[in-house]
């Protein structure tokens, strides 16, 4: 059966507006008091728990919960403002952004209770953080040929195999990894389950991995026999396919997707200033045009996740087209900014422009490779 886009108009009503300037006048003072310095080349890399935490006290984080697990009960749509806010102030959010977006969603839906009253509290502080154990050596996008192995012992599991490109694991307090818990069949699909990972465990070591812009927020993690109890299943041993792929929706939708490089695209205009040359004029303009039309559509999936639907068609295009717009920002920037050879030091356009060359292999790396979201579209569309 084939599937069709599915992008329902979205407006944001008076709340979220409200919400927008309260959010602002935060982010104003938080940056006037020098916690943090705006920045424009990845929202993932800067990492502070005291952020989160102070984020996590004006209930900013686990937004759309419910009170009873430390949660706002609110929209995802106000999520969503807070989102943009956060991503175009170039706060410190690493911190606490795997388990607000995806880790703490996915215990809410297939976790056990006692699960969400151990950890979901935690998160909504800003005290406890996630990361995603998903990808492995050896196994590229292809998901589903992973081979950490956990195996069934007394009281528990014990995980043996690595896991690679894991952001934030040297920060975090836990992994929710996908392992195979029974042997592939004719359904490679099959056998594969979710476990919550504490990430102190003996025999478990983090090795950190040094990209292009000299960070070390990818890792690779390392199981050697690692106990984790029965209690850290998520969900049913064997489902741990359609848990993960309900996951990506949440990963692969949000503004993040689109927003790593705006604040270069921000300085740009900038730069260009009220009246600029027609040729930089038609380029700011297709950046807009591209702008707003990534966020009409992202809005909408946010619409739909509120509505409880699971749209993993419409999240994986978002994804797709919002990585190329990324990529394009500084591409364009290099080509039509003014001024460029006479550039201070100090100038900071140049500064967002070098920490956006550095970042931008990446962002299509993260949440699923180009190739694989171009795969999940054409299947979902009914072309392979």
């Amino acid at each position: 059966m084939t599937a069709s886009f599915r992008f329902d108009p979205i407006a944001l009503p008076p709340d979220c507006e409200r919400l927008r300037g309260e959010v602002r006048a935060f982010l104003e003072a938080e940056a006037s008091a020098g916690g943090w310095r705006p920045h424009g080349g990845d929202f993932g890399s800067r990492h502070s728990p005291e952020f989160s935490r102070r984020l996590g006290a004006r209930g900013w984080i686990g937004m759309t919960w419910p009170r009873r697990y430390g949660g706002g009960e609110r929209s995802f749509l106000e999520r969503y403002v807070v989102t943009e806010e956060l991503l175009v102030a170039g706060a410190p959010v690493a911190a606490h952004w795997i388990a607000d977006r995806q880790s703490g969603p996915l215990l809410l839906r297939f976790g056990s209770e006692e699960q969400r009253q151990r950890l979901l509290p935690g998160i909504c502080r800003g005290e406890i953080f996630f990361c995603i154990g998903m990808s492995e050596p050896d196994s590229g996008s292809d998901l589903a040929s992973i081979r950490t192995r956990a195996v069934p012992v007394a009281g528990g599991w014990e995980v043996t195999g690595a896991k690679l490109w894991t952001s934030h694991a040297k920060r975090a307090h836990y992994m929710i990894a996908l392992v195979r818990t029974a042997p592939a069949g004719e359904d490679r699909h099959a056998g594969l389950s979710q476990l919550v990972i504490d990430l102190s465990a003996p025999g478990l070591s983090i090795r950190p991995i040094r990209n292009l812009a000299g960070d070390t927020d990818f890792n690779e993690v390392v199981f050697d026999k690692v106990f984790v109890p029965s209690a850290m299943l998520v969900g049913e041993a064997g489902e741990g396919w359609r848990q993960v792929t309900s996951e990506l929706a949440f990963e692969r939708s949000g503004p993040e997707r689109f927003l790593s490089t705006i604040r270069l695209l921000i300085e740009l205009v900038r730069r260009l200033g009220a009246d600029p040359e027609p040729r930089a004029a038609a380029a700011l303009g297709r950046l807009a045009a591209h702008l707003w039309t990534l966020r009409r559509m992202s809005l909408s999936v946010a619409g739909m996740l509120q509505a409880g639907a699971t749209p993993n068609l419409e999240a994986a295009l978002v994804k797709d087209l919002g990585n190329a717009f990324e990529r394009e920002i500084p591409e364009v920037v290099r080509l039509v900014a003014p001024g460029r050879r006479r550039a201070g030091a100090n100038d900071a356009l140049e500064e967002l422009l070098a920490e956006a060359v550095l970042n931008a292999p990446s962002f299509t790396l993260r949440g699923g490779t180009r190739e694989i979201l171009r795969g999940i579209i054409a299947r979902g569309l009914g072309l392979r």
